[in-house]
């Protein structure tokens, strides 16, 4: 529960920036951000241009990075209900920054090796997991649950302006230092994350009962409820099949564009800039299209749009008139992804019981972070078997699959956001749509401003492709 200095109790009446301590986490939560932007923008032109890097090497790279959230994400979210969200975090923020500095240093005594660039993906990955699973559960306990939406709309515009600036900022830095050094904006980030977590002041919920039980059992019983409620089941398996073929796609994105389309290492930051304003437009207008055309339907149109976003790409040539078009379409497909992103994530949120948000969110985690690293070895494979513009053809086919999954669900028809009482129930597979008991608030109108989701899955929107755990 917050502390009584800081409650939110109403969501027409009381701003979001009044609360100090969702300032402090969202301060904290949009350095990270930005600070990832600037690795996504450094990272590849490292990899590709400067250590050579094959299609298969790139693909361990990604490999190495995804791997860990697939190991990790139900432990991290059990401990994440038992422990202090806060300090998880914290934690998870300095083994990062410590990870990303070694490749600065390494570049500086000429030591700098694909195979570093690997072991500091996969503990990024596990450091980051820590982390990502306790800050988004963190959320419910920082704001009254009829703020939830508009808190989560906030946080995704905020975070897709601060993914645009650490874009153009690593484009920058990339430029003038070169993209090792580069990486320090991010180490920087991950500190200032830390610090602002430490003078969050809201008491957290945690488990009384949970020293007396083990790990394993817990991880079950979160698995459990989300099966048992059909909202978070369908929810998680759209997140999972939309994961799958992003990560197949953004494996090969950055390649494809350096090195077959030859674009510079400023315009790849420009296009990465592009795609996170997308996001900022869809996160920020979520609310109001939720409100209007109903959250199942909004979702719907976002998830159809997506395998149209990837005409462009594939039908681009060297040229600058392509190049804007690809920062056109990444634009689109990040709105759409924002949109949908911070509305199924918020619905998840508000059905979901205190004590069971982080391992709700693990479980989440879990199956979209399974399938990134196979689909990373599978682009892999394929972009060096049948080339990289054909596997990009197959990873846009099976965006088609999460449209299904939703269109096939009840979901589809959901009119209005779950209210703040209408907490997650049991059911089965074909049991009608449970419709909400009290209605949420509606969000007063957004003026200016994040896989997705965007592990820098949710700190990263624009490298993510807009995917949300």
């Amino acid at each position: 529960m917050s502390c009584p200095c800081d409650s939110v109790t109403s969501a027409g009446r009381t701003s979001l920036w009044q609360h100090r301590d969702f300032r402090r986490y969202l301060t904290g939560q949009t350095a990270s951000v930005a600070g990832s932007s600037i690795s996504s923008m450094a990272l590849p032109v490292l990899a590709v241009l400067v250590l050579d890097a094959s299609p298969t090497q790139v693909a361990w790279i990604t490999f190495m990075g995804q791997l860990p959230p697939a190991l990790l994400a139900l432990p991290a979210g059990a401990l994440a209900d038992r422990h202090s969200k806060r300090k998880q975090m914290i934690n998870g923020d300095l083994v990062s920054a410590a990870a990303l500095a070694s490749v600065p240093a390494a570049a500086a005594l000429d030591r700098l090796s694909l195979t570093q660039l690997m072991v500091v993906a996969a503990v990024q990955g596990a450091a980051g997991v820590l982390h990502d699973a306790a800050a988004i559960s963190l959320l419910p306990s920082l704001v009254d649950r009829s703020l939830i939406q508009r808190s989560n709309s906030r946080i995704g515009a905020l975070f897709a302006v601060a993914a645009t600036a650490g874009s153009n900022l690593g484009a920058t830095l990339t430029a003038l230092l070169g993209p090792a050094r580069a990486l320090l904006g991010d180490v920087g980030s991950y500190l200032v994350s830390a610090w602002c977590t430490a003078r969050i002041q809201t008491r957290e919920t945690t488990r009384a009962r949970a020293g007396s039980r083990r790990l394993h059992t817990e991880i079950g019983e979160g698995l459990r409820y989300v099966r048992r409620d059909h909202r978070l089941r369908t929810l998680t398996l759209v997140n999972a099949t939309t994961s799958a073929a992003l990560a197949l796609l953004n494996t090969l994105w950055a390649l494809y564009l350096l090195k077959s389309l030859s674009m510079s290492p400023t315009a790849f930051g420009v296009v990465l800039g592009l795609a996170a304003l997308g996001a900022a437009a869809g996160a920020l207008a979520a609310p109001v299209l939720a409100r209007r055309y109903g959250p199942g339907p909004m979702m719907l149109v976002a998830l159809a749009l997506a395998p149209l976003t990837q005409i462009p790409l594939l039908l681009a040539s060297p040229a600058l008139a392509w190049q804007i078009g690809i920062g056109a379409a990444l634009f689109l497909q990040l709105a759409c992804a924002a949109a949908a992103g911070t509305t199924q994530r918020s619905i998840r949120q508000v059905v979901t019981a205190d004590d069971m948000q982080a391992r709700m969110q693990a479980a989440s985690t879990w199956l979209t972070s399974s399938a990134r690293p196979v689909a990373a070895l599978v682009a892999g494979g394929l972009g060096t078997r049948i080339g990289v513009r054909p596997t990009l053809v197959v990873g846009t086919c099976l965006l088609l699959v999460p449209l299904v999954v939703l269109y096939r669900s009840p979901l589809r028809g959901l009119r209005q956001m779950p209210g703040d009482r209408d907490q997650a129930v049991p059911s089965r597979p074909g049991d009608p749509l449970v419709q909400p008991s009290v209605p949420s608030p509606s969000p007063s109108p957004l003026a200016a401003p994040a896989p997705a989701p965007a592990g820098k899955g949710q700190r990263n929107p624009a490298a993510g492709g807009g995917a949300t755990a």
